[in-house]
């Protein structure tokens, strides 16, 4: 079915000059994911300025059968902001809508819209000397809606929970046109379901995220970031509980990553140095963090923290940030694994989870079991481990065409990944969602009954399937 011309006068009509554009110069940036992968088509692309606007838009494709594709920043990892190869969709791009409507200082929360870029959140509440505890590698780029659309998780996953735990109320435009307007929040309340949880991890599939009221924290007055070696991710883990037991709620990042990965990094930025002397098999960021009332102590603290774990033969070397800079320094390097890996490179990323006790050991038992399953790979993990969650890649040998073999090889690679991290009881995306990338996969692995009710709450909500087809089910 062609998007007829009748439909598109009428988007016009209502979004006004700046709101449609079918300039395929204009558009076609956006029609191309993150990483690559996919390629789609649009009969344009809207970019309405209020909900409003975006509302009587919806209505219209609702009544012309114009599926939507709902797009924030375009950084997402799993083609999820896409559109198909027909051509019959309108791109939806979040980006006018921009404004922050609110900083309540007292309250500690800001309401702001969902184009609204991470970034500039962060730079708006650090004038109130509050924060937004959410952070990640893209955070130029990506978008309020996309974070929530995604239920995004970052490096303060730890202390701080996914966008589903900073998220006090949502506004969104539903399938139907209708608007769901539940800004406002309250501590308690027992009307029935958290309807807002249906849309934060929804994908785009279930209603367009238009606005949100955040949780904020107050400013940090200062942190200490320090950098270990260690011989095991046994001993990280370990080495994980003995800083939750003397840091408590201080400790906010724990980040793990082989010396594979660091020597990448230090390839792809000649500048860096290496925070240790000599190699380790494992290296640990450690973020600590203080307010105003406690950081008169903090690096006592944490220097009598890191001789303990010393003592217990818990790290070979460690080195504790003397300034931001420094500290900056070390998550640079963290923040740098992933460009530093496409360089070297095709290979096939996984996002997963399995419980946190059990990470340790499923990355020792099955790295080296795919490595032999397929000779010239080399499986790295690196991420959160306090979170049970790590990136775990498999990196391609030497191969001619990379496109192939990602597409032969490492397909099957992805499925036997999946195989094994869903034995170990864990999940195929923790935090960058399904898309296209993971969609079968999550049909052929995931809970019948848990996917029925996925299924039944998408066709409730939207029975023409409209909104995002194609993606998470």
């Amino acid at each position: 079915m062609m998007t007829s011309n009748v439909f598109l006068d009428e988007a016009a009509a209502i979004l006004g000059p700046r709101g449609l554009t079918r300039d395929a110069e204009l558009v076609s940036p956006w029609l191309t994911d993150w990483r690559g992968r996919y390629t789609g088509k649009a009969c344009a692309m809207a970019s309405p300025a209020s909900t409003e606007e975006l509302a009587q838009l919806v209505k219209l494709c609702a009544a012309h059968g114009v599926p939507i594709v709902p797009q924030g920043g375009n950084s997402g990892m799993s083609g999820g902001a896409t559109p198909d190869e027909t051509g019959n969709a309108i791109l939806l791009s979040m980006r006018r809508m921009n404004a922050i409507r609110e900083i309540d200082v007292e309250a500690r929360r800001v309401t702001c819209e969902a184009g609204v870029v991470l970034q500039t959140l962060h730079e708006a509440v650090e004038e109130k000397d509050l924060r937004f505890p959410l952070t990640l590698g893209g955070k130029g780029s990506a978008t309020v809606g996309g974070l929530i659309s995604t239920n995004a998780g970052g490096c303060q996953v730890l202390r701080h929970g996914s966008m589903r735990a900073l998220v006090l109320g949502l506004e969104a435009v539903l399938p139907d046109g209708q608007v769901y307007s539940m800004l406002t929040p309250l501590k308690k309340d027992n009307r029935g379901f958290d309807l807002k949880q249906l849309l934060i991890g929804s994908e785009g599939t279930m209603g367009i995220v238009t606005a949100a009221t955040l949780q904020l924290v107050p400013a940090l007055a200062d942190r200490v970031v320090i950098w270990a070696g260690l011989p095991s991710l046994g001993i990280a883990r370990s080495l994980l509980l003995h800083c939750e037991d003397m840091a408590g709620d201080a400790l906010e990042g724990f980040e793990v990553m082989p010396q594979a990965c660091l020597d990448a990094v230090l390839t792809h930025l000649p500048a860096a140095r290496a925070p240790l002397e000599g190699k380790h098999a494992w290296h640990v960021l450690i973020e600590v963090v203080a307010d105003s009332a406690s950081a008169a102590t903090l690096r006592e603290r944490c220097e009598t923290m890191m001789a303990e774990a010393f003592d217990k033969d818990l790290v070979d070397d460690a080195v504790l940030s003397t300034s931001e800079t420094q500290a900056e320094a070390f998550w640079l390097l963290r923040e740098s694994v992933a460009p530093a890996e496409r360089e070297r490179g095709p290979a096939v990323q996984h996002d997963i989870s399995v419980p946190v006790e059990k990470m340790p050991d499923f990355v020792e038992t099955t790295a080296p079991m795919l490595e032999a399953e397929w000779p010239g790979t080399e499986a790295v993990a690196f991420g959160h481990l306090g979170d049970g969650n790590v990136h775990y890649h498999i990196i391609a040998p030497t191969v001619t065409d990379g496109l192939a073999w990602q597409k032969n090889e490492g397909k099957a690679i992805s499925r036997r990944v999946h195989d094994l991290v869903t034995e170990w009881g864990g999940s195929i995306s923790a935090e960058h969602g399904i898309g296209q990338v993971k969609r079968d996969e999550l049909a052929r692995l995931g809970d019948p009954v848990a996917l029925s009710m996925l299924r039944a709450v998408k066709n409730a909500l939207d029975p023409q399937g409209l909104l995002n087809p194609g993606k998470l089910v």
